[in-house]
C-alpha cells in the first residue's frame, strides 16, 4: 500500500442551456462562423451595460438544488480581473465572497457503500473566448488565434471539497454530476464542444496526516478519460518526488494528452491575484423562498432515486438500475420499453447488453436511431412465443438498430422463422449424430459439453434456426437409446 494519502478536489465548469447569453442577447448556439455571435456587450466595449438573464438565473439555482445546496436569499456579482487574450474586458464577471450556493453534497457508491462528496460552493459567471491554437494545444504552439462567440455565455462553477480520494473516485463524481444536471435540464455537458470542463485541485499527504499537502491543479482535460490519466500520472509524480526527499510546488500544470504527462505552466494564483470587487453595473440578486420552492416542484425524479425505484419498482439489481439511469434518456428508454413488454429484468438485459454496444460501436446516441422501445417490446413477445430463437433475436435486434424496420418484418424478409417441427429437427439430429461419432462416445461417457458441441452443430446446420430447448430434448432422447 501507498505511504500517502490522495486528496482531490474539482472545480467544474457546465454552460447552462440558455440561447442567449449572461448578460446580453447574443446567440450561444455552437458551430457558428468565429466573432458572429458578438455584441458590444459581451465584448466589453465602452458605455455599455449588462442585463442579468433571468433564464440563466433559474438554470443555475435549478442545478444547486439538484445538488442540495442551499440556496443564498442574498448574492451578488464581482469583477475577476485578469488579463488574457480570451477576456476582452480584461475582468470576468463572475462571484465571490457572495456566491449564489453553497453547502451542497452529492453522493457516490464507493465499494458498494454510499458516500457523500462536498460541494463548497455554486456560482454564476460567464464564460471567456477560445483560443484556437495553431498546434494540438497551447502547449507547443508558434501562435493562438481568439473566438469570441463563447465570451457571455452563462456557466455556473461547482467546486467540490477536497473529499475524493482516488482518480477513480473523482471519475466516478464527474459522471454522477454529469448525469445530475442532465436530469435537470439545465446544462447539455458536451465535453467535446466545451460545454463541460474540469480543473482538479490534487496534493499527497502521508498516511493518517491531518493537514493538506501543498497541492497542484491541472487544466487542459478535455474529457473523463483525460482527468482520469492525468490525476493518475500527477498521483505517480508527486509520489516519486515526496520519496525522494523534494518538495511539492504549488502550481498550475496543463495536461499533455500526446505524451500522457502534465507540464508545468505557471505558479498558482491565489484569490488576490485576481482583485476582485463588486461589478457596480449589476445590483443584488435577491431570492425569496417562493421562487426556490417553484424552481425545486420543476425538477423531474433525480438519478439516484430512480435508481432506487427500479431496484423497489421493476426488482433490478443494483447495478442495473445504477447504470440504466445514468443517462436520463437511457432511463425513458428503458421505462418505455418495460410499459411494451412486462419483463423489466430482460429489457435490462437488451439494453445494457446488446442496445448499449451498438450505440458505442456506432458512436450514436439514442436519439439518433430509428430503433424504439416498442420495437425490442414486440421482439422479445416473437421469442415468448417461439417464432425465433434469442440467438436470432440478436439478428433481429441488429437489423432494427440500423434501419427502423418492426421485427416481424425483418423475420419475414430474412427468413429466420425459428423451427420448431419435431419431425424436420429429428432428420437434421440424426444427421449430427451420424457425423460426430466421437462427440456421441464422450457424452455416453458421462461428459456433458459433448452435447452442448453437437446442439451447437444442429444450429449451425439450422443457421440458427432451430429452437434449441427442442434441439436439447432430441437429441438427449436420441443418446439414452442405444
Amino acid at each position: 500500500m501507498s505511504r500517502y494519502e490522495t486528496v482531490i478536489g474539482l472545480e467544474v465548469h457546465a454552460e447552462l442551456l440558455t440561447e442567449s447569453k449572461l448578460f446580453c442577447g447574443c446567440s450561444t448556439e455552437f458551430g457558428a462562423e468565429p466573432n458572429t455571435h458578438c455584441c458590444p456587450v459581451c465584448l466589453g466595449l465602452p458605455g455599455v451595460l449588462p442585463v442579468l438573464n433571468r433564464k440563466a438565473l433559474d438554470y443555475a439555482i435549478k442545478a444547486a438544488l439538484a445538488l442540495n445546496a442551499e440556496i443564498a436569499s442574498y448574492s451578488k456579482f464581482d469583477r475577476k480581473n485578469y488579463f488574457y487574450p480570451d477576456l476582452p474586458k480584461a475582468y470576468q464577471i463572475s462571484q465571490y465572497d457572495l456566491p449564489l450556493a453553497k453547502k451542497g453534497w452529492l453522493e457516490l457508491k464507493v465499494d458498494g457503500q454510499p458516500r457523500r462528496i462536498g460541494i463548497t460552493r455554486i456560482h454564476l459567471e460567464e464564460e471567456a473566448g477560445k483560443s484556437v491554437h495553431s498546434g494540438e494545444s497551447i502547449i507547443g504552439s508558434e501562435f493562438s488565434l481568439e473566438d469570441y462567440n463563447r465570451v457571455g455565455i452563462p456557466l455556473i462553477e461547482i467546486v467540490s471539497e477536497p473529499d475524493l480520494r482516488s482518480p477513480a473516485e473523482a471519475h466516478q463524481y464527474l459522471e454522477r454530476l454529469k448525469a445530475v444536471l442532465q436530469y435537470a435540464g439545465v446544462s447539455d455537458c458536451k465535453m467535446e464542444e466545451g460545454s463541460l470542463r474540469c480543473d482538479a485541485n490534487i496534493s499527497l499527504r502521508p498516511v493518517g496526516q491531518a493537514e493538506f499537502g501543498v497541492k497542484v491543479e491541472i487544466k487542459n482535460m478535455n474529457s473523463f478519460r483525460a482527468v482520469l490519466r492525468a490525476l493518475e500520472y500527477e498521483v505517480a509524480r508527486q509520489t516519486e518526488l515526496l520519496d525522494s526527499g523534494t518538495a511539492i510546488v504549488q502550481e498550475t500544470r496543463a495536461w499533455d494528452e500526446g505524451r500522457g504527462i502534465t507540464v508545468s505552466m505557471r505558479g498558482k494564483e491565489e484569490a488576490h491575484d485576481y482583485r476582485y470587487f463588486p461589478e457596480p453595473d449589476l445590483p443584488p440578486v435577491v431570492i425569496d423562498r417562493e421562487w426556490v420552492e417553484r424552481l425545486r416542484s420543476e425538477l423531474p425524479e433525480l438519478p439516484g432515486p430512480r435508481a432506487d425505484r427500479f431496484v423497489s419498482q421493476y426488482g433490478l439489481p443494483a447495478y442495473d438500475a445504477d447504470l440504466l439511469t445514468s443517462s436520463r434518456r437511457l432511463a425513458d428508454w428503458f421505462e418505455a420499453a418495460v410499459q411494451e413488454y412486462h419483463d423489466a429484468k430482460a429489457v435490462s438485459n437488451w439494453v445494457m447488453g446488446d442496445l448499449l454496444r451498438l450505440l458505442k460501436a456506432e458512436e450514436k446516441e439514442l436519439d439518433e436511431l430509428p430503433l424504439t422501445p416498442g420495437h425490442l417490446g414486440e421482439m422479445l413477445k416473437l421469442i415468448d412465443d417461439g417464432t425465433i430463437s434469442g440467438k436470432i433475436a440478436k439478428t433481429v435486434f441488429e437489423e432494427m438498430f440500423h434501419t427502423g424496420k418492426r421485427a416481424a418484418d425483418v423475420v419475414k424478409e430474412k427468413g429466420l422463422v425459428q423451427i420448431s417441427d419435431e419431425a424436420e429437427l429429428a432428420r437434421i439430429v440424426e444427421t449430427v449424430i451420424a457425423a460426430n461419432p466421437k462427440s456421441v462416445a464422450d457424452f455416453r461417457g458421462g461428459k456433458e459439453a459433448a452435447l452442448g458441441y453437437l446442439v451447437g452443430q444442429v444450429m449451425k446446420e439450422t443457421r440458427g434456426r432451430a429452437n434449441p430447448g427442442l434441439v436439447n430434448q432430441l437429441l438427449r432422447d436420441r443418446l439414452s437409446r442405444q
